[in-house]
């Protein structure tokens, strides 16, 4: 990841389901937030409470999905999808907390390696694990998700 290296909300990141964009937009601003003030200022303090502000909305987006899913049958409907897109949200949220675990512990991160990770999974996630919901819950719902 380079110094200026920012996310960019576009069309290649919608998934067509306004609860997810809205929420995916502010985690893209969050995460453009955090790069900027890592870049200005990195201690163990910014870093600890930038990681928790992400990891309280991330964890309120994936209530938000979650509850789509289940409301929308997407475990019965598409089993697998639905299982991989549950472990994802489990595998990011044991990872941040294993690096918020660390930070507490005096190990620091490198700002190229948190912003990396989380740049990486979100825009992995949002492309291939939530637009394979959003066409779900799309067709679920004739097209009016």
């Amino acid at each position: 990841m380079q110094n200026d290296d920012l996310l960019e909300w576009g069309p290649a990141l919608v998934t067509g389901v306004e609860a997810i964009d809205e929420q995916h937009k502010m985690l893209v601003d969050m995460l453009n937030e955090a790069n900027l003030r890592m870049r200005s200022h990195i201690d163990r303090s910014v870093t600890e409470d930038i990681v928790r502000d992400l990891m309280s909305y991330a964890l309120y987006h994936f209530e938000t999905e979650e509850e789509l899913m289940l409301d929308h049958g997407y475990s019965q409907g598409s089993p697998e999808d639905a299982s991989k897109h549950l472990s994802e949200h489990r595998d990011f949220s044991r990872t941040v907390g294993s690096v918020q675990q660390d930070l507490i512990a005096g190990k620091p991160i490198t700002r190229e390696a948190l912003l990396g990770f989380l740049n990486n999974w979100l825009v992995n996630h949002i492309m291939h694990t939530d637009k394979r919901l959003a066409a779900f819950l799309k067709g679920s719902q004739g097209g009016s998700a």
